[in-house]
């Protein structure tokens, strides 16, 4: 970790403090990739962490708070979602490579952080504003170059002229946010990973470009 990291109580964290607090971070991320968030206690979170709840209060106020730094952090990572479809091409098989691009860089995303993003889910949807910002930071960069590419394509009158680029762009990001947290969901109506990207990717770019892909 770098960067100047401060106590609750705002000290500047040594390197062995800074060093304690990223094993609690990652304890309670693994944590939270096989228990309910509500289940997780911070004694809990210590003990697998190798040291006591006091040394836990140095860093954080309460497991809520440090699921927030979580949540940061990968929002930090989901903003790099954006050069997935920034100055990328949607004509000719270029644009369908970028929409095949951007569903697996959204649903590995997805998977990866899948623990925390459901937190971050349940959050946004109880109305904690912290949450919902983290969120919406996420997906605000993958859907305003969304929309650019709409716009664009709109200047060049490659799309009709009555789509709304905001509103197309913000549908597909909802719709791609949606099915990469029902993954798994999927194998129980029949449905193969191998045969979700493809047909994920044939959605993106029939919103985006109006027409069917060149592959």
């Amino acid at each position: 970790m770098t960067g100047q990291v401060r106590t609750v109580d705002g000290r500047v964290a040594g390197r062995r403090g800074q060093a304690t607090r990223q094993k609690l971070l990652d304890c309670l991320s693994e944590m939270l990739s096989s228990s309910p968030y509500r289940d997780v206690k911070v004694i809990d979170v210590a003990r697998k962490a190798g040291t006591s709840p006091a040394t836990f209060y140095q860093y954080f106020p309460d497991v809520e708070g440090a699921v927030l730094e979580l949540a940061e952090e990968m929002a930090k990572e989901g903003a790099s979602l954006t050069e997935l479809v920034a100055g990328r091409s949607w004509t000719g098989k270029a644009g369908w490579l970028t929409s095949e691009e951007l569903v697996e860089g959204f649903l590995d995303f997805w998977r990866r952080h899948d623990a925390i993003l459901r937190v971050v889910d349940l959050g946004a949807a109880e109305g904690d504003k912290r949450f919902y910002k983290i969120r919406m930071k996420i997906m605000t960069s993958v859907t305003n170059s969304l929309s650019e590419a709409v716009a664009e394509l709109q200047s060049k009158g490659k799309v009709d002229k009555d789509v709304s680029p905001g509103a197309m762009a913000g549908s597909l990001v909802a719709m791609l946010a949606a099915v990469a947290s029902h993954q798994k969901g999927f194998s129980t109506w029949g449905v193969k990973q191998a045969e979700l990207k493809p047909n994920l990717a044939l959605l993106v770019h029939l919103g985006i470009t109006g027409r069917k892909p060149t592959r």
